[in-house]
This record gives structure tokens, sequence and C-alpha cells, in this order.
């Protein structure tokens, strides 16, 4: 990577900082190209180099927080599960060995996540979970034995409501509770998925 890519990139994750500290103060649609610049310390000119508007910063912002969610779940060695096996096992997300490592990213970045929690509609869930259910829920399901869209619809939101609710009580008692409490919580509240 040259220089000049560095200095590109590393101008975009002061922009994406600078989109997130202002998402903890303020509604998305109210904050500015300019607030934007002066938070992050470029110019217009450098904004509009990288993205077309506010709404294109947010998405770049909402991928790096995945990828970096992505990058701290692998330091765990386990990565998401393989669905081509046909092993039972693969297939219980709603255990500790996944919400473990979940919950201390998510204690980790407390603010970064109650920004989030706060803000679903601006960062548009329903499209960021569209991948999780599409290569991962989906194939539960399908091993669940249902296959009806519709019906899987309904218990993938289900199941990321109560998750989330959970997870967002955790974050206002600023995580005090312990990680094993809460993924107990989470394990007695959520329906295990049947073999």
């Amino acid at each position: 990577m040259g220089k000049s890519e560095v200095k590109y990139q590393n101008t975009a994750l002061k922009m994406d900082k600078a989109m997130l500290k202002l998402l903890e103060k303020k509604d998305f649609l109210k904050i500015s190209v300019s607030e934007i610049c002066r938070e992050a310390g470029v110019n217009r000119s450098t904004f509009y180099d990288h993205y077309l508007n506010t709404s294109d910063l947010l998405k770049e912002t909402q991928k790096e927080i995945m990828q970096d969610f992505a990058n701290f779940f692998n330091s765990y060695s386990i990565g998401f599960p393989d669905f081509s096996k046909n092993n039972n096992e693969e297939f219980l997300l709603i255990s500790p060995k996944y919400l473990i490592p979940y919950l201390e990213y998510v204690k980790k970045h407390k603010k970064l996540f109650k920004t989030y929690l706060s803000n679903l509609s601006t960062f548009n869930v329903d499209e960021a979970y569209g991948d999780l259910f599409e290569y991962v829920l989906k194939p539960i399901f399908n091993k669940m034995n249902v296959t009806n869209n519709l019906i899987m619809n309904y218990m993938s939101k289900f199941y990321l409501s109560g998750i989330t609710a959970i997870v967002n009580e955790w974050i206002n008692r600023d995580c005090q509770d312990d990680i094993l409490f809460v993924v107990e919580i989470i394990i007695t509240c959520i329906p295990q998925q049947t073999k």
C-alpha cells in the first residue's frame, strides 16, 4: 500500500470517528458535512474526495464497525460456524462460545454500541443484518426444518430483537453485570435451536 493510500485511509478513518462522535450527541439527520469536517480536522473538499454525502459516510462507518467486530471475533480463533458440515453443534449460535466474544466486544465499545442501539433506523439495521440472515440464520432455520421465508423472517426478528434488548439493558447498566451472567440470561430467554 502506497503512502497516498495510507493517508487516504487514515483520513477516512478520522471521518468515521467524527461521525460516531457526533452521533453520540445528535440525530444523524441534523449532522452536517461542516460539523464532520470540523470534528475530523479536514476540509470540505477532502470530505467530498471520499464521500458523496453524509449517508455515504455513514454506510462506510457501519462497514468499519462490522469489519472491526469480525476481526475481534476472529481473534478468538472460532470464526463463524461452517454450515457445510452436518454437525448439530455448529448450529448453536446462542451459546457461550459465540456470546462471550460478542459481549466482550460490546463491553469494550459500549459507547459505540449505545450510539448504535439508539440510532438503529439511522444505521439501517435491516440491511446490515442481511448477510447475517442469509449466511447464518437461514441455514440454522433450514436445519430446524423451517423453510418458509416469511416464518424465517419473523423468527430472525424475534431472535435479533431479543438479544438486542438484553444487550441494550446491559449497556444501560454500564456493562457492570458479569458477562457470564448476561450469557446465561440470553440462553434462558432466547429459544435454543433444536437438533
